[in-house]
């Protein structure tokens, strides 16, 4: 009776050993993925939430920079021609051939 009662502690401390494996995997699986969650939500927030005036002082510096980098840009292009006029009602020789009055 004694060598039934000492298996079966043995086998019972290997059974409690696996369940507490198993809880404290699962537990870690839950905490990575509610970890994950968090960011997600933060980060989904974070884009939805309205302009700060730290974000909107950033975005007009940005703005000034690109609009200097643009300039100079333009200045480096060569002048524009005027565009070519275009004639209407035909070609100068049929207009000269049109009866007068």
């Amino acid at each position: 009776m004694e060598r039934t009662i000492q298996a079966t502690v043995g086998s019972a401390q290997l059974t409690r050993e696996r369940a507490q494996e198993a809880v404290d995997e699962i537990f870690r699986g839950a905490g990575a993925s509610a970890e994950s969650l968090r960011d997600r939500l933060t980060e989904v927030f974070d884009e939805r939430r309205p302009a700060s005036h730290d974000d909107l002082k950033e975005i007009r510096s940005e703005l000034r920079s690109i609009a200097r980098r643009l300039d100079a840009i333009e200045k480096r292009l060569p002048a524009k021609r005027a565009p070519a006029k275009k004639q209407t009602g035909g070609s100068g020789a049929a207009r000269a051939r049109k009866p007068k009055g």
